[in-house]
């Protein structure tokens, strides 16, 4: 045992030690959150104000396109075949036909364009023509416009959970963010710090280190105590980042929003004086209300952050976090322990990899329905559980499905961990070999 904590600690001293640990640990989160502010910001500052002629020859449209920062629509009276030729070489991006029987055939529609139509214009389009042609209907039916806007309605609702014969709030956006993460935190970690087990020994082995280490310590030690190293590095750098991250959108999150706000809102006086009067209104009226939208969205985000068994999730994900590394870094490190070379150990990853990227695919379907039979039982199943159970936790799990999934997810260990150890003992000192599959199966069966 003292020799399993001696080399737990030389592994976590001498990674937390090096320079490219501290700088990642510290400048992690700082380059993380000005990556996304940087996205951002050129998403919004890259938006190019478009301007589409309309040729409208049922005389149905005429007002009924809403101009906007984005686009601005210019109806024009002429014959298509000029304003096609027009187009290459103006002032305008796109042309817009609606023929004079548009309500017969609502898909005779076209939209030119020289360097072609974006999908939001098309949107934007057909989605003004569909209301226009409805409303039209309607009204030739009998019923009045005023009838249509009285029968709208914003509905909103609020969702409840009944648990243990309470109840209490619950937000399925957060939920489904929350679990998210916490999946993909622990997809990244997986591969991560367990392919930093996989290095390390094969580092070690191909420089001979190992055959010194070997007469001191017994292979299983030596492999328990790296895996178990690493995973306490892996739980220190996730704490550090955690706290920086929140410190960081703590002091960040206003200048930066500030900042996008402002981006997004500022229109120049040459735009807004080519917007048609109308436009110009709703533009206006759209700048003066944008700057309470950040304002209004944090009180919800925090609110629904309390509908959430915040505890549940912490305990869970660190649970889950080391159970899932400790099952997939045992497979990393025999991988490590049968080869000469990183190149070499390609052959041997797809399997091991295979689970996980199944599981982090299979959460985008389980986030859509926590409680169906696949993701019931892929949160059980001990290679995929990590990830699905995280992702199903927010929403609300039965302790008798949690407690199984964390006890098969121990015995998963427990059997990689005995399979690993196998190959290990045998691999760690194996020179100048390609194995194969074949060859690791009767490293398994050889006899201690």
């Amino acid at each position: 045992m003292n020799n399993i904590l001696l080399i737990i600690q030389r592994e976590y001293v001498t990674r937390v030690k090096k320079k490219s640990f501290i700088v990642m640990t510290i400048l992690g989160p700082l380059l993380m959150g000005l990556m996304y502010a940087g996205v951002i910001w050129a998403a919004i500052s890259s938006v190019n104000q478009k301007k589409v002629e309309v040729l409208d020859e049922s005389n149905l449209f005429k007002g009924k396109f809403k101009s906007s920062e984005e686009f601005v629509f210019v109806f024009k009276d002429d014959n298509i075949a000029n304003l096609k030729k027009s187009l290459k070489g103006s002032e305008f991006d796109a042309l817009v036909h609606i023929p004079a029987n548009v309500l017969e055939n609502p898909k005779d529609i076209k939209i030119y364009s020289e360097k072609g139509v974006t999908l939001e214009l098309q949107s934007r389009v057909e989605n003004a023509i569909e209301k226009e042609i409805e409303t039209i209907k309607l009204t030739e039916a009998g019923i009045t416009k005023s009838v249509l806007e009285s029968a709208k309605m914003d509905v909103s609702s609020e969702t409840i959970s009944l648990k243990e014969g309470g109840e209490k709030k619950s937000s399925a956006a957060a939920a489904s963010i929350i679990g998210g993460i916490c999946a993909f935190l622990i997809y990244l970690s997986v591969f991560i710090y367990g392919a930093q087990v996989m290095r390390s020994i094969t580092e070690e082995k191909t420089s001979r280190i190992v055959e010194i280490l070997i007469s001191s310590v017994k292979p299983f030690q030596l492999m328990i105590g790296k895996i178990v190293g690493v995973a306490l590095v892996g739980l220190t750098q996730f704490g550090l980042w955690i706290i920086l991250s929140t410190g960081v959108l703590t002091f960040g999150s206003k200048l930066v929003g500030d900042k996008l706000m402002q981006s997004k809102n500022a229109m120049t006086e040459a735009q807004m004086a080519s917007l048609p009067p109308e436009a110009q209104e709703m533009a206006k009226e759209k700048m003066q209300q944008g700057g309470g939208i950040s304002a209004e969205m944090m009180p919800n985000l925090f609110g629904a952050l309390d509908t959430l068994p915040l505890t549940t999730i912490i305990v869970s994900f660190l649970f889950y976090f080391v159970g899932g590394y400790l099952l997939y870094s045992a497979l990393f490190g025999a991988v490590g322990s049968a080869v000469d070379s990183d190149t070499d150990t390609q052959q041997f990853m797809l399997p091991i990899t295979i689970p996980i990227i199944a599981a982090f695919m299979i959460a985008q379907f389980v986030i859509r329905d926590p409680n169906s039979n696949l993701a019931i039982w892929t949160s059980m199943i001990p290679f995929t559980s990590p990830i699905i159970m995280m992702v199903r936790i927010p929403f609300g799990v039965p302790v008798w499905q949690i407690v199984v999934s964390v006890l098969l997810l121990i015995g998963g260990f427990i059997f990689t961990t005995w399979l690993a150890s196998r190959i290990y003992r045998v691999g760690i000192l194996m020179y100048g070999k390609k194995v194969t599959w074949k060859e690791l199966g009767k490293w398994i069966f050889y006899k201690s």
